[in-house]
């Protein structure tokens, strides 16, 4: 279990993590939900040790992760993409991140083989297509065999193929009793998948639940998002919709 407590990160004067409390279970998807700045790269640095909290508490089965022996075991993470370097080949990027928390060599063809590079392993990183790179990302977390998951954005740059195999990839991490933690833009992927719903917005807690209670009388989860987060969206047009700043700086 992920367990997220009276959670602050002040930057100065500003706090970009206010007081978030949430938690994800074990079994479950829950989808972790805000607009742009809203504090989920925060929220999720610091859950995964890679940034301090001003207070509160953030932690997987009860321990902060800096304090897991062998963490990889325990959490598998994807944020920003694989992370690998481009002159890496996929098989020995596995390798070297494998070594570093003793985890078997088996795994790293087991992995290729779950995210469908099983053909690409010997290729160099430099040459995967932001897909196939989005697979290294879900690959390398999945290395250590882990009962807890958080992915930031699983489905950045995958076909609409690569998105039906990650909605079921993370049905089936849930159904083995994983806790699976997912941030995403795509609504109606969250929609179809997850059980439970946290909704962040300036840094502060929204609505939390399951889908059902988070979508409420909306017509779908999508709406309620919007109907919840609307009024902390930087960038609006005219008639008061949410615009991305790409949007609102003419770019879109």
């Amino acid at each position: 279990m992920i367990e997220i407590a009276h959670l602050v990160k002040r930057h100065g004067r500003r706090a970009v993590v206010d007081d978030v409390s949430f938690t994800a279970s074990a079994g479950r998807v829950t989808a972790f939900l805000g607009p742009n700045g809203a504090g989920k790269s925060s929220t999720l640095r610091i859950l995964l040790g890679l940034d301090r909290p001003t207070s509160g508490s953030a932690l997987i089965d009860g321990a902060r992760y800096r304090a897991l022996d062998r963490p990889l075991h325990r959490v598998g993470a994807m944020l920003d993409g694989p992370g690998a370097n481009k002159g890496h080949t996929a098989h020995s990027h596995l390798r070297w991140v494998g070594q570093s928390n003793a985890i078997p060599l088996s795994r790293v063809d087991a992995v290729l083989a779950l995210t469908g590079l099983q053909d690409a392993g010997k290729k160099r990183i430099g040459g995967f297509s932001l897909g196939m790179g989005q697979r290294l990302g879900i690959a390398t977390a999945l290395l250590g065999d882990p009962a807890v998951l958080v992915l930031d954005e699983p489905t950045n740059g995958l076909d609409p193929d690569g998105i039906r195999w990650i909605r079921r990839l993370l049905r089936t991490l849930a159904d083995e009793g994983r806790t699976v933690l997912v941030s995403s833009h795509l609504m109606s992927e969250m929609d179809d998948i997850a059980d439970d719903v946290v909704v962040i917005a300036r840094g502060r807690v929204v609505a939390a639940g399951t889908r059902a209670a988070v979508s409420g009388e909306h017509a779908s989860l999508e709406a309620a998002f919007f109907a919840l987060t609307g009024e902390s969206t930087e960038y609006r047009d005219p008639a008061g919709y949410p615009l991305s700043a790409a949007d609102a700086e003419g770019d879109g």
